[in-house]
């Protein structure tokens, strides 16, 4: 008796083996239906319109307090005044630029401010104020002068420590050339360049040239300066022959490479 076919032997041994578990096909991701889509955008838009009227409708993010710091001359209520911070409207319509603005406009002793919303409620006002370097005499008044060369205010009384400008250009060409503006600024340039303790004994700076600029000290004692080219150096060089002739009248050091010392 002939046995099994090729055929019907491979067709029992798939009957013998266990069956492969089919792998579920994969599914595509269902749609939002038009219904979802519509509740979607409908609270997107609520929510938008919330946030719109919390900023500008409601009383909740009111502009009600303005914070003032940095001043030292000025006082709180000249820089609120001058800085008109619209009290009462929605904090985020105010315009931080414009008040910024007015301050400068307004208070010319500041040299820079900082306006930044101080959430609920508060505008903060970081003001840093123009320091004098120097003082001109105007009649019985005085001039400040800052380190930039900027005549920011008039008072009545001189600041401690802050020397007095001497403008008394001779009729040179050096005049001629620069004008009395650019000298002072070469004063103001050597004024601020000077170290604290020089620059505490400074009473004066007296200008006659853009090459002649000198000092006068407490203690009657003098300095040539020169020009206001290598101030860094003439200062080194001057606190030198300070330290080591402490008893000098006059120094010079127009030339910082060949000093001078005198009246010692």
């Amino acid at each position: 008796m002939a046995g099994p076919t090729t055929a019907q032997r491979g067709a029992a041994q798939r009957e013998d083996s266990p069956a492969r578990p089919s792998r579920p096909r994969p599914q595509g991701r269902r749609m939002p239906s038009r219904r979802q889509l519509i509740v979607i955008g409908v609270l997107v838009l609520l929510l938008g319109s919330g946030a719109v009227w919390a900023l500008y409708g409601s009383s909740w993010l009111r502009t009600e307090q303005v914070r003032i710091s940095g001043v030292d001359v000025l006082t709180p209520a000249e820089v609120e005044a001058a800085a008109a911070v619209p009290i009462g409207a929605p904090l985020i319509s105010v315009d931080t630029d414009a008040i910024a603005g007015r301050l400068r406009q307004k208070l010319p002793r500041i040299d820079s401010v900082d306006v930044a919303r101080s959430w609920p409620h508060g505008i903060r006002l970081e003001v840093t104020e123009r320091q004098p370097v120097l003082l001109m005499k105007k009649d019985a008044k005085f001039i400040e002068v800052d380190a930039k060369g900027v005549r920011f205010a008039t008072v009545d009384k001189s600041p401690g420590h802050v020397p007095l400008l001497e403008l008394t250009p001779d009729r040179s060409a050096s005049l001629r050339r620069f004008g009395s503006a650019r000298l002072v600024r070469e004063a103001v340039r050597v004024a601020g360049g000077l170290p604290g303790g020089i620059a505490r004994d400074t009473e004066v700076v007296r200008v006659t040239s853009y090459d002649s600029v000198s000092l006068e000290l407490t203690r009657g004692r003098t300095v040539a300066w020169g020009s206001g080219e290598d101030g860094s150096v003439k200062a080194r060089v001057l606190a030198a022959l300070m330290k080591a002739s402490p008893k000098a009248g006059h120094f010079d050091v127009s030339a910082p490479t060949a000093p001078a010392v005198s009246g010692s």
